[in-house]
């Protein structure tokens, strides 16, 4: 009896829609259940079940990452494909394979030519479709790949070889884009940009080269690599930078495009000698992930209106402040991007342009030929701009122009490192801009941090307790009166988020990062302080004052909605 059979017997399905699908089969040269599961008629785990029960052959669930290298190998991935059927475990002579459909005859007799070939006995497993397609991924693992390429490469240079060996840069230029290393760095790159990485580091150690990822903001190992590879994989990298190979005393600065997974990619390359060699940070520049609407930032109640009603003035500074990779320039493209429309000359002058956006005229510093930032600014005032933004004040000159294009009608758009907002205030004056000329200019300051956030599909409500519940309390009661209102409820029993991890999170319990940020916005009361005694603390006190909400108490209302967890907040702000 069959699947559509077994459906009407048990009244899942009635006679006529069993009919219609049936016609439906036939026609479309579909599976079964294929067509059961795209009409939604049933589950996966469902129709799987009844099939194991019809087949008498046991259902096997086997979770991402659970198959071993070698025991994948006993099967071509060519064959897995094409006839859905993948190697589960071996043990001693039997292989455990797993099949989607075990009464294909064509797949059947697959199987036996494999077993008498590769010299294994079989026993048969029946697995959802779903199950074999996550479990086909495996064959494209990152440390499986690279394998057989370094498998390549040690072979076309043995150590006893050593006539083979480069000798001059030409000859060293030629092996690194040869197939073995190119494939290797080319892997690499696709890996770290199918896990949506944001940086690749390559890294010298004493007996070998390490390769990590950083994904969500935190950085993870990956594979090692025989250390004797490390100078042609930098190579390789060079030649697609366009920098020198024979150069190794000093850092370099490159870039590069690239498609992957029909995406044009664009790669930030920073080589640095060190006392092992050279270590090659390489940045992921997806538009997609970089290029963010401004609703997607984080920024929320007063926040959110504090910014856009400084965007809507024609004039003035707004500043992003915060450390290195706390994703001040997204927040900077995703209010250009706002403020990109045809009536508008948008000028930018960057260290590197991270993204080219249509419509902006960007430009890039180069030091080297006396192109910096003070330089380019004071020709950017020249092309009539209604809008500028310069990637980073960072010296008197830079502080000095930026104000007076602020003063003179531009709205300027820049960052400054600072840990917080009020601070900003302090480090211009420490960069010469005079005290009495800030208020007039500058019109919010920006601070922010980045956090990872709670996997949605996983996350359950836990209720807060100890140390936790006395810190959520004491930020939440220090906030602004109207925001207060807003979480009373909330605060009476306060509950927080936790992810136990599932598949869409690659069972790690978070997905994604967004913002927690503090928005400085420039008032009468606050230039008064700022003319008088422009100290932090006192500008500080005044912003709250005045209903700035501080970063941390931004992390924890995000705590108290569920999109981050204290934990987080914690990392990424400290413990006060």
């Amino acid at each position: 009896m069959d699947l559509i059979q077994q459906l009407v017997k048990r009244g899942v399905l009635e006679k006529k829609e069993a009919t219609s699908l049936q016609f439906e089969i036939k026609s479309s040269g579909k599976k079964p259940e294929e067509i059961l599961l795209e009409k939604g008629v049933v589950t996966e785990d469902f129709l799987f079940s009844l099939k194991s029960k019809n087949l008498n052959i046991p259902l096997r669930k086997v979770e991402e990452g659970g198959v071993p290298l070698k025991v994948l190998e006993q099967v071509p991935e060519e064959s897995a494909r094409y006839y859905q059927i993948i190697p589960l475990a071996r043990k001693d002579k039997v292989l455990e394979v797993g099949m989607v459909y075990p009464e294909d005859l064509a797949a059947k007799e697959a199987l036996k030519f494999l077993a008498r070939h590769g010299k294994f006995e079989y026993k048969v497993f029946l697995i959802t479709k779903s199950n074999f397609e996550n479990l086909l991924k495996e064959y494209k693992t990152l440390r499986r790949e690279v394998g057989k390429a370094l498998e390549e490469f040690e072979v076309e240079f043995e150590p006893e070889r050593i006539e083979k060996w480069p000798k001059t840069v030409a000859e060293f230029e030629k092996m690194a884009e040869e197939k073995p290393i190119s494939k290797v760095v080319d892997v690499v790159l696709r890996h770290a940009v199918e896990g949506e990485s944001s940086d690749i580091h390559i890294e010298p150690q004493k007996a070998k080269a390490r390769v990590r990822f950083r994904v969500d903001g935190v950085l993870h190992s990956s594979i090692s690599l025989p250390l004797g590879v490390l100078p042609s994989v930098v190579a390789r990298i060079k030649i697609l930078s366009n920098l020198r190979i024979d150069e190794t005393r000093i850092p370099q600065d490159g870039r590069f495009s690239k498609e992957i997974s029909g995406k044009a990619i664009d790669f930030r390359v920073s080589t640095f000698p060190t006392s092992l060699g050279e270590k090659v940070a390489i940045r992921i520049l997806d538009p997609k992930e970089g290029l963010k609407d401004f609703r997607e930032l984080g920024l929320e109640r007063r926040n959110f209106e504090i910014v856009q009603e400084a965007v809507r003035r024609p004039l003035g500074i707004i500043l992003a402040t915060g450390p290195t990779g706390c994703g001040k320039t997204t927040t900077l493209y995703a209010i250009l991007n706002l403020l990109n429309k045809e009536g508008v000359n948008i000028v930018t002058l960057e260290d590197p342009v991270e993204y080219f956006i249509e419509g902006i005229n960007q430009s890039q510093v180069r030091p080297e030929i006396d192109y910096d930032f003070a330089s380019g600014l004071r020709q950017i005032v020249r092309q009539d701009p209604d809008i500028i933004m310069v990637g980073e004040i960072r010296d008197e000159e830079t502080a000095d122009l930026a104000t007076h294009a602020a003063l003179t009608g531009h709205l300027v758009l820049s960052t400054l490192h600072t840990s917080n907002a009020p601070g900003a205030i302090p480090r211009l004056i420490d960069l010469g801009v005079r005290s009495f000329l800030i208020p007039p200019t500058l019109s919010i300051v920006i601070a922010q941090r980045l956090v990872r956030e709670i996997c949605p599909h996983c996350k359950k409500r836990i209720r807060a307790k100890g140390k936790i519940r006395l810190l959520i309390l004491k930020e939440v009661e220090s906030l602004p009166q109207r925001i207060k209102k807003e979480f009373i409820k909330k605060i009476k029993t306060p509950y927080i988020y936790r992810a136990e991890g599932c598949k869409k999170c690659k069972f790690k319990g978070l997905l994604g990062r967004t913002g927690i940020f503090e928005v400085l916005k420039m008032t009468d009361s606050l230039a008064e302080i700022i003319s008088k005694e422009p100290s932090e603390l006192k500008i500080r006190k005044e912003a709250e004052n005045q209903g700035m909400i501080t970063m941390r108490q931004d992390g924890i209302l995000k705590v108290l909605e569920g999109i981050t967890s204290i934990e987080e907040v914690i990392r990424v702000i400290g413990e006060e």
